[in-house]
């Protein structure tokens, strides 16, 4: 079987580039522009070969499917069965996993956890109901070939009447694209986490904020930073210094245009398939009506700017004038943009924002009070210590102790504690606090339909994000994957509690597969329902799960590079037969992880 130590290479969503299928909704006049390679209907059939690929005017040998890059988009419908045969001419392993579609255990594709994978010259058959409608993707899980070109867009087709009203559609994948190999960009990781960090402040940074705060703020906040080793500036881990940033499969240079007819309700299908980039996007004269959400209606919110964590999708309605329009997506970082370009005829161009100034850091994002008086943590106890604890975090942490509520994880992979977590829900994202349009909050969407299930959870588990960004280690609570013993156990039919708590200074896109999160923005039944959600530093969140996936599954960030790093968990869904009941000793989470391959993270 395909070792986890391979699996952890991948098994999060690079889709280093961008891929646009500009295709007319039922009933509507023809698109502007050809439609790149789409695949609709009930069978496919799929080869993953070596492909040379050309981005900016250099080329690399590419992992594609079916020679498309991206791969083709694949349009199914909804309560019909897929059966999609996938040949592997690779001289490696490969896989596909289907991003956020409910699917059986052994069909969700995840190497070392669900299948074994697909070895050279075979043939590996995926076949499953389609549940759900929506925008969605489809990425590997074997390695690093995600970051190379192995991913491409699902369109489902509700069964029923869509109750989204459109004239015409264009999917558009934002991504990452690197010329170099991303085993040497871990590497380089792995000896400096602020390698690719060229935006550090200077001399001229520290007299401004002299000016504003006085001297000494000014010198106290460097004296912190540099006491714990941190810079305020690290943002982003990979950067603009060796990423190209892609709206389907093209540059900024390269101007992809997609096409409409003025008046038209344009659909947007918004996925950002990239490894390592978070993007804010904005269509500067034109308001965004978010009508879909990792996949699920939700209540309709227009906003000005959304920013997309990764392997998040969205579906926006736009209604564009008899004008060009600059789709503009900027690198949280601010150190580079994807760009593309929406018109009503070919050959136009709209004006191309310049980049914002990049952002900083703040205390709010170390999890601190702000000098405010000692808070109460969840368990009663007074703290009146600083939020973020730098301390001597050595030594190892119990499974078992890592499984409840309200704990602090210790040991060398935790370099921080949120001592303050707060809820974040309402927050904009990074960058974006102070602008002075509308930004898109989880706080503000609301599925359309009323959640399946609106049970109150029975349990709560608490999980940690932790780090150690000086050596490059990233794990939940303290253990990265390749030391996990046993995997998170869900029971069968019970609804549970997850609260994640973000004890690191990094967004990161939380993604758990076979199963939707239920975001808890209120005590009412239309919880946004999420597939990937992005914890913001400092953050305490919590969502709501069912399990109702009897299996072992994904839980992972989606940072591709954190993934490899240790960055995951498995969940073991026990199924419930005849009258078993969980008993207070199940709840402990105990029982031997039966290990389907080789333990073992990138060191």
């Amino acid at each position: 079987m395909l070792s986890r130590r391979r699996f952890l290479n991948q098994t999060a969503a690079l889709g280093a580039t961008a891929f646009t299928a500009s295709l007319a909704a039922p009933g509507a006049r023809a698109a502007g522009l050809s439609a790149p390679t789409a695949l609709s209907g009930a069978n496919f059939d799929l080869t993953v070969a070596y492909t040379p690929v050309g981005v900016d005017g250099r080329k690399r040998e590419a992992v594609l499917v079916n020679q498309s890059f991206p791969a083709p988009l694949l349009r199914w419908r909804e309560g019909e069965e897929v059966t999609i045969n996938v040949t592997n001419a690779l001289d490696e392993d490969t896989s596909i996993h289907w991003h956020g579609v409910l699917l059986p255990a052994g069909m969700d594709g995840v190497p070392g956890v669900s299948f074994p994978g697909i070895r050279p010259s075979e043939t590996f058959t995926y076949r499953f109901p389609v549940k759900q409608s929506g925008t969605y993707w489809y990425h590997s899980h074997s390695g690093m070939q995600e970051q190379i070109g192995h991913y491409g867009p699902i369109i489902i087709d509700p069964k029923g009447a869509d109750p989204v009203q459109y004239d015409r559609e264009h999917v558009v994948m934002l991504g990452d694209w690197i010329h170099e190999s991303p085993e040497k960009i871990f590497r380089k990781l792995k000896s400096s986490n602020e390698a690719f960090n060229f935006q550090k402040r200077t001399l001229g940074d520290f007299i401004a904020d002299a000016g504003k705060e006085g001297l000494g703020a000014a010198v106290r906040e460097r004296a912190m930073w540099a006491g714990m080793r941190m810079s305020p500036t690290d943002i982003a881990d990979v950067t603009g210094a060796v990423y190209a940033y892609l709206v389907n499969g093209h540059g900024p240079g390269d101007n992809w245009t997609g096409l409409f007819h003025p008046g038209e309700r344009v659909r947007l299908r918004l996925i950002n398939a990239s490894g390592m980039t978070i993007f804010n996007l904005r269509i500067p004269g034109l308001a965004m009506t978010v009508v879909q959400a990792d996949g699920v209606n939700v209540e309709p919110v227009e906003t000005d700017e959304i920013q997309i964590g990764i392997a998040e999708t969205y579906d926006v309605i736009i209604r564009p004038d008899d004008r060009a329009y600059t789709l503009f997506a900027e690198t949280i970082d601010r150190s580079g943009f994807a760009r593309a370009t929406l018109s009503p005829r070919a050959g136009m161009v709209a004006e191309v924002p310049a980049l914002r100034p990049r952002p900083t850091l703040t205390m709010k994002d170390m999890a601190m009070n702000h000098g405010a008086p000692a808070a109460a943590s969840s368990d009663g106890h007074s703290m009146d210590h600083a939020a973020m604890d730098h301390g001597a975090m050595t030594g190892g942490t119990s499974q078992g102790a890592a499984r409840q509520a309200h704990h602090h994880p210790t040991g060398v992979g935790v370099d921080m504690v949120a001592e303050f977590p707060v809820d974040r829900l309402a927050d904009r994202g990074t960058g974006l606090e102070d602008v002075s349009h509308r930004v898109l909050t989880y706080a503000q969407l609301k599925s359309l339909a009323s959640n399946p299930d609106v049970r109150a959870p029975g349990r709560e588990i608490e999980l940690h994000l932790t780090g150690n960004m000086s050596r490059y280690m990233w794990s939940f609570d303290g253990v990265k994957f390749s030391d996990v013993i046993e995997p998170l156990l869900f029971h069968e039919g019970e609804r549970l509690r997850l609260t994640l708590v973000n004890d690191t200074m990094m967004n990161h896109p939380i993604h758990l597969h076979g199963m939707y999160f239920d975001v808890v923005t209120g005590d009412h039944a239309h919880k946004p329902r999420k597939h990937t959600i992005l914890v913001k530093p400092g953050e305490k969140m919590s969502v709501d799960v069912t399990a109702d996936a009897p299996g072992e599954w994904a839980l992972h960030c989606h940072l591709i590079f954190h993934m490899v790093a240790g960055m995951m968990q498995t969940v073991r869904v026990h199924a419930m037969n005849g009258d078993d009941r969980p008993t207070a000793e199940d709840h402990q989470d105990h029982g031997a992880h039966e290990a389907h391959s080789s333990h073992g993270d990138h060191q």
